[in-house]
């Protein structure tokens, strides 16, 4: 039981941290001064045991899989840095939450697996081996705390009378100084400190109509006032590494838990494009829109870094299931000039449609390009969107056909399709064209094209245009494991200079994703899932 571990079971050390008053010397601060929180209070409060009572730390369950806390709390020596590598955690570490009252059996007790840091900050979010179950992760502020706000504290830590206490403990604070990356505080109860040892990682936290609001997490701590401090130390103030500030972060990493675990085995179509904000040149990377066999259609939302592992942040439904889009035959993402990219949907009635733009909430604008049982579309085998003429508001629209035709419908505006070339006359060979997808590989003046051949050999076409095709490159050869593909779809997911990454869905329901492709070919597959 936690109160009966011996005092060298906390964590000790120094760390320096600058605050507006000058340089603070702290100890990391390991629990809150106030009194015990009536059970169930603050349930999203976790414990954490670092090596099986080598260390203690408190923390935050942001999502029902992640919970926030400091990194300080993981690092090999916390006097001297707080850095700690991303993955598996040193020292065998278990969170309970949910369990305010340690003798207890509430809540859930899980293995973290991995951590993933901060940079520049004594953050970390730390991976559960379960799912949390009944408790409300707490949500995160959106707006920052300003010099003079009242927050609570909350931790597992030492008291001013108790050494190891059974109960979580939360108390008022006072919001003195607000820096860049954190803030200064000062407990209410001027007898006792606001955060003592224990409570490293634990939540600061707003409250607004009974619902908290994670501001920061505990990081250094006077610790005037706590059980076993030196009596001559009486400042009691403390530091928090701000969380209010790194939302978008916070919500890609609890995300990662997520997207592995989509049915992937169902997604039938992928298109990418910025639907939910960004451009390229820009930090927020191109979204992806899948079509799963039921109909349903998800929004991936892509991430704001460089991170090829992890290339989505979020997912928003924009269509349900058994909506009309299990009837879709083709989709792809495009550009008809102003706000964000839109979608062309070929269907199975020949039925070619436009959505003007696509967010988070749906699709919008929803023109009829041509008409259901028309005598052309019923024919066409695939369609990719992509810069094939001067236009640089405008994406134009290529389209292969049953009988190897291919075609390019130029600057597709938000009123029709116009403008029709003929690239390639009716033939033997492009029937056999799997797969087709418009990107930047080559660095050409225009867009090129991504096809990948129903034998496994991919081959990229470089600088399209209403002139036709202009050499070719092959980038992986007939029989190779392409054959395997089931899905290919290019996108800025990664560096976002250009839309040059490949994803691929394979046959064993995989995901992988070829960062970087150009004229060379592919560097290598991050596996995104499976």
């Amino acid at each position: 039981m936690l109160s009966r571990r011996p005092r060298t079971a906390w964590m000790t050390g120094l760390l320096a941290t600058a605050v507006t008053a000058g340089a603070m010397i702290a100890a990391p601060a390991q629990a809150v001064g106030g009194g015990a929180a009536k059970d169930g209070t603050y349930a999203f409060t976790a414990q954490l045991d670092i090596g099986g009572g080598h260390r203690s730390c408190s923390g935050a369950l942001v999502d029902r899989q992640w919970v926030i806390s400091a990194a300080s709390c993981f690092a090999t020596d916390p006097a001297k840095s707080f850095k700690v590598s991303e993955g598996a955690p040193k020292w065998k570490t278990t969170a309970t939450v949910g369990r305010t009252n340690l003798t207890g059996s509430s809540g859930t007790v899980a293995n973290v697996v991995e951590l993933v840091p901060y940079e520049g900050r004594d953050l970390v979010m730390a991976k559960l081996d379960k799912p949390v179950t009944g408790v409300t992760p707490v949500a995160l502020a959106t707006s920052a705390p300003a010099k003079g706000d009242r927050l609570r504290v909350a931790g597992y830590g030492r008291t001013h009378a108790v050494w190891v206490p059974d109960k979580l403990h939360s108390t008022r604070v006072t919001v003195d100084s607000v820096q860049g990356s954190s803030l200064g505080l000062t407990g209410d109860d001027p007898a006792t400190a606001a955060v003592c040892k224990g409570d490293t990682g634990g939540p600061a936290f707003q409250e607004s109509d009974g619902h908290p609001e994670l501001v920061a997490v505990n990081s250094t701590s006077w610790q005037g006032g706590c059980v076993g401090t030196d009596p001559a130390e009486t400042r009691r103030g403390a530091v928090d590494s701000r969380v209010d500030d790194i939302n978008a972060w916070v919500q890609k990493v609890s995300y990662r838990t997520a997207f592995p675990n989509a049915p992937w085995k169902y997604a039938e179509h992928i298109a990418s494009g910025y639907f939910t904000g960004g451009s390229a040149g820009g930090t927020r990377h191109m979204d992806m829109i899948v079509r799963w066999i039921d109909g349903e259609v998800t929004l991936y939302q892509g991430a704001d870094d460089k991170d090829a592992r992890h290339p989505f942040s979020a997912e928003y439904r924009i269509a349900a299931k058994n909506s009309v889009f299990k009837h879709a035959k083709q989709i792809t993402g495009a550009s008809f000039g102003g706000g964000s990219d839109g979608l062309i949907v070929r269907w199975v009635d020949g039925e070619l449609t436009q959505y003007t733009h696509v967010d988070k909430k749906g699709l919008h604008g929803e023109k009829k390009l041509a008409p259901a049982k028309n005598k052309t579309w019923p024919y066409a085998e695939q369609i990719t969107a992509g810069k094939y003429t001067a236009n640089a508001q405008r994406d134009d629209l290529l389209v292969t056909w049953a009988d190897g035709e291919v075609s390019l419908y130029t600057d597709v505006n938000t009123n029709a399709l116009r403008g029709e070339k003929t690239l390639l006359k009716p033939n033997k060979t492009w029937p056999h064209a799997d797969q087709i997808t418009a990107g930047e590989f080559t660095g050409k003046k225009t867009a090129d094209l991504l096809v990948r051949w129903s034998d496994g050999e991919a081959t990229i076409y470089p600088g399209v245009t209403t002139g036709g095709f202009h050499g070719e490159t092959k980038i992986r050869p007939a029989k190779s494991a392409w054959k395997s593909a089931t899905v290919v779809n290019t996108g800025a997911f990664v560096a976002n200079e250009r839309p040059n990454d490949v994803l691929v869905r394979w046959a064993d329901n995989r995901l992988g994703l070829y960062p970087g492709v150009d004229a060379a070919g592919t560097h290598g597959e991050v596996k995104l899932v499976g």
